[in-house]
């Protein structure tokens, strides 16, 4: 039974230092996917349009006809004041103009009859400056009285206070009874929002903010609405800085279309910032960017490539750590970087044109096409793990590999 159980142990430990390293090759099947890259943030909900309705006059509030959250329109009669006080000043008004145009009307008529006899020379200068007196000053009073006819109207007027525009009252301040006053400032009753048109208040952090631009498509949630992505555009960046805890943060806002009018003001908004974005184009992994072959003492199985010719000594040298000297011929700028593809069971360098990228996938413009394949990186396997991977291993069922999505691996 010992020496079975040291058989045992020896044959294990000859597979084991039997194991023999193999290089994989990693490739990715070039597709079209979306680029985004995105500015995270968090704001406030507010309403476009909000505006505090309030009185001019000084009185005692009758009638309420709106309540929170009562929907009204433009001209819709919402509140009135007890028109008492300003109904009896516009009876006074009127009655102060009358007298002051009867006045007016007399003095008129004499000016006019001593004028004629003062340029026949039958009455004096001093009875005739006397009457033009008079009557300025009666004309003088009535017009006085004429503007005391209108602010009195007008003030009655204001006891009847109206919707200046559609919403919903999200604030009464006022109850039936209550005196309000009219003083510099005009006293609030009301608070209506237009919550079909609402925006977004978000504070951006200032490494992001040069990112941002007019026009950008965003998406936010608020918690309220957990399952729900509301989707908006940026309108405005606003320059003005705003420091908090020595944190430099900018507004941007960013409208809310809100038809089924789920939003209110006061939430706050998780916001999410497209700043790049293509949709359904070609993509590369930016991995296969930094990819260089390399040749091994066993290459069996490993796909050859064509190597790049090194440039003379005059040529710029690669700006990043890694990269291999390129031809001349072929540009690697920031748009135009070099792959390696896959083709004929060959490694074959291709220039490609690049446009915008994420930091994991880039966009390819010219240079692959669908169903090309780039390599990635290298991986190294043993033997003994081949057949393993291949037999089941000495104790269990075969075990599958898992891919890696959109990748191949070619085994030597």
């Amino acid at each position: 039974m010992k020496n079975t159980l040291y058989i045992a142990i020896i044959a294990l430990l000859a597979m084991g230092c039997s194991k023999k390293e193999h290089m994989a090759l990693e490739t990715h099947t070039i597709s079209h996917g979306d680029i985004v890259e995105t500015v995270t943030a968090t704001g406030t909900l507010e309403s476009v349009t909000q505006v505090d309705v309030g009185t001019q006059v000084t009185g005692i509030i009758a009638k309420l006809y709106a309540d929170y959250n009562t929907q009204v329109k433009a001209g819709q009669l919402i509140a009135e004041i007890d028109k008492t006080t300003l109904d009896a000043e516009l009876r006074s008004a009127n009655a102060n103009l009358e007298s002051a145009r009867t006045t007016y009307e007399y003095s008129k008529r004499n000016y006019d009859r001593d004028r004629q006899l003062h340029d026949k020379q039958l009455i004096s200068d001093y009875e005739f400056e006397t009457t033009r007196k008079e009557y300025q000053v009666a004309k003088a009073a009535y017009d006085k009285a004429q503007a005391d006819r209108v602010r009195a109207a007008k003030n009655l007027s204001y006891a009847e206070i109206y919707s200046p525009i559609d919403g919903i009252v999200i604030s009464r301040e006022v109850e039936v009874g209550q005196t309000v006053v009219s003083s510099m400032n005009v006293a609030n009753l009301f608070t209506i929002a237009d919550l079909s048109n609402m925006r977004v208040v978000a504070d951006v952090d200032e490494a992001d903010i040069g990112s941002v631009k007019v026009g950008m498509s965003a998406s936010f949630t608020v918690d309220a609405f957990p399952n729900d992505v509301f989707e908006g555009q940026v309108t405005q960046v606003r320059l003005k800085p705003t420091t908090t805890s020595n944190v430099v943060t900018y507004e941007v806002l960013i409208n809310a279309p809100n038809p089924e009018l789920k939003l209110i003001p006061g939430l706050t908004a998780n916001i999410t910032i497209n700043v790049k974005e293509a949709r359904n184009v070609l993509t590369v992994p930016l991995k296969a960017l930094r990819f260089e072959p390399q040749s091994f003492d066993d290459n069996e199985g490993l796909p050859p490539f064509d190597s790049v010719p090194t440039p003379p000594a005059s040529a710029s040298r690669p700006e990043k750590p890694g990269d291999k000297p390129k031809d001349p011929a072929i540009p690697t700028t920031d748009m135009h970087r070099l792959v390696w593809a896959l083709r004929d069971g060959r490694l074959v360098p291709v220039e490609i044109e690049l446009g915008v990228d994420n930091g994991v996938d880039a966009q390819v413009i010219s240079g692959l096409v669908e169903g090309d394949k780039v390599a990635i990186a290298y991986e190294s396997a043993s033997e003994a793990e081949a057949e393993e991977q291949q037999a089941g291993g000495l104790f269990g069922p075969p075990r599958r590999d898992k891919k890696k999505k959109g990748s191949d691996t070619a085994k030597k």
